[in-house]
């Protein structure tokens, strides 16, 4: 058809009609709403199934005294060790209180990229940063907190800078936000010692001028209250600072430590992290919310998100994808403590996966941002291991059953040491046609007996630390597997079993 003017005028007023008509739809709507019943359908998505560990990084000024977690809690109670250790080490919480913690956390030394390095080489698929503890030290540069690391400490951004080097190593990035509970947390600055010198004297979070930081009116709080009755203020600034921590640094991952908080505000901000998820991923909800089934004053329904268990594990196989998180050691930098194992890592990771779950393991760093050389060591045991093993953790989904054995515990929170694994400790996973299980220390007598596996469709048998080829036969109560005449590796035993799943 030739434009002349006349189809040109009728081209344009049919182009101005269908510009009319598209502008004048309505907005997509939001797919989650701050009710429960419209967040109960999220799913967890395939990264982070496949995934399987995360490494976390817990660091803030209370690595500073080097006396672990909730420091800056405790050294406002009188007589608890931390008390005690900062009344010799720094001088009486009246005079020297938290606040003169925060410009000694330096990080003069902090590597970020040489550490994710060590991450993703022990096998990490997926990194967490802790944005702020219940210490109120927002970790980034916060827009509604001037207590934060931009400002103080060694005035850098620290969750800009983690996420910027997870990305460039590949790995999924995470933010731990601790902040709700800080209200009442925080209660204890407003006391006072009862007896010896500076009995009665008010410890530093009782000047009004450093309220920003402690509170104010809160002195009648306890952690019996963590989120109950905590004022609509303080509640509305929760919501201020996560927004502004998931809008600045849209992250993969957004973890509470606790229940879901504040009621309509906990729900909005989630919904908020899902939608905005969608919206920058063409409509497919890509990130995780951890939050925790606690009897803390929160929200927690079925299905909202993926539950979290802190320092334990569940003793069975769940239908929805879960999470662990732990630690090596204390949650923030503690010296002289006694670390978890390699081995018991190991263990316990096979375990979660066989179940459905994920691990997520802290490795606390020190004020100066590095890790002592004990971490590093656990970190290279796990890179030495996952370098042959992870085919039987990686992207795997559980089997008919988690697998077989005596260490069985009822499954929850701070479980974990109940936890004794053997020889005769088996766990299962399974990819595609494979099933693999992993022995959970070496038999002595050098067969390893698979009740579960009676009756399996077992083509071959092979060691994955090695490869070899291993000879097997069935017996009355399962299968029997000969093993190589001397023990391949630390930790745990991944055999491929083709046929079989």
């Amino acid at each position: 058809m030739a434009l002349t003017r006349r189809n040109f005028i009728a081209l344009s007023g049919a182009a101005a009609i269908a510009s009319r008509e598209l502008f004048a739809q309505p907005a997509p709507a939001p797919v989650f709403t701050d009710t429960l019943e419209s967040l109960q359908p999220y799913r967890a998505p395939e990264w982070f199934r496949d995934a399987k560990l995360g490494i976390w990084a817990c660091w803030g000024p209370e690595a500073v005294p080097e006396m672990g977690d909730w420091y800056a809690r405790n050294m406002y109670i009188e007589g608890h060790p931390q008390y005690e250790d900062h009344l010799k080490r720094y001088g009486h919480p009246s005079k020297v209180g938290y606040r003169d913690m925060v410009p000694l956390w330096r990080g003069e030394n902090w590597n970020p990229d040489r550490l994710m390095g060590l991450y993703k080489k022990a096998g990490a698929r997926y990194f967490c940063a802790i944005a702020q503890h219940h210490d109120n030290i927002d970790c980034w540069n916060s827009k509604f907190h001037s207590w934060n690391s931009v400002k103080m400490g060694p005035r850098r951004d620290v969750i800009g800078e983690w996420r910027d080097v997870t990305r460039k190593h590949g790995l999924r990035f995470g933010v731990t936000e601790h902040l709700g509970a800080s209200w009442d947390w925080y209660g204890v600055t407003k006391h006072a010692d009862k007896t010896g010198p500076y009995a009665g004297v008010p410890y530093d979070g009782a000047d009004e001028k450093y309220a920003e930081l402690y509170h104010w009116g809160n002195q009648n709080a306890t952690m019996e209250q963590w989120y109950r009755d905590t004022p609509e203020a303080w509640q509305i600034e929760w919501f201020n600072r996560i927004k502004d921590l998931v809008d600045s640094y849209q992250p993969d991952l957004l973890y509470s430590d606790g229940s879901l908080p504040f009621g309509e505000h906990g729900r909005k901000l989630l919904a908020h992290f899902y939608n905005s998820s969608m919206a920058r991923a063409g409509g497919k909800l890509d990130v995780v919310y951890n939050c925790k089934d606690n009897d803390d004053g929160g929200q927690f329904a079925k299905g909202f998100c993926v539950q979290d268990l802190e320092r334990g594990v569940q003793d069975g196989i769940k239908a929805e994808p879960w999470q662990t998180d732990t630690c090596v050691g204390d949650w923030y930098y503690k010296r002289d403590i006694q670390y978890k194992t390699a081995t018991t890592v190991v263990q316990m990771l096979v375990d979660i996966v066989s179940k459905n779950g994920n691990l997520l393991l802290n490795f606390p760093l020190r004020a100066d941002g590095t890790l002592d050389a004990r971490e590093e060591q656990i970190l290279a045991s796990l890179a030495d291991w996952m370098s042959i093993n992870s085919d039987a953790i990686y992207d795997t989904r559980p089997w008919k059953v988690f697998g077989e054995g005596g260490a069985a515990i009822a499954g929850g929170k701070f479980n974990e040491d109940k936890l004794q694994y053997t020889a005769q400790d088996i766990r299962f996973t399974t990819k595609g046609g494979t099933l693999y299980a992993i022995a959970l220390g070496w038999p002595d007598s050098g067969e390893l007996l698979i009740h579960s596996l009676a009756g399996a469709n077992i083509q071959t048998v092979k060691l994955l630390h090695g490869g070899d080829t291993l000879k097997w036969n069935r017996v009355a109560d399962g299968v029997s597997v000969k093993l190589p005449p001397d023990k391949r590796g630390d930790h745990a035993y991944a055999l491929r079993l083709d046929g079989a799943a």
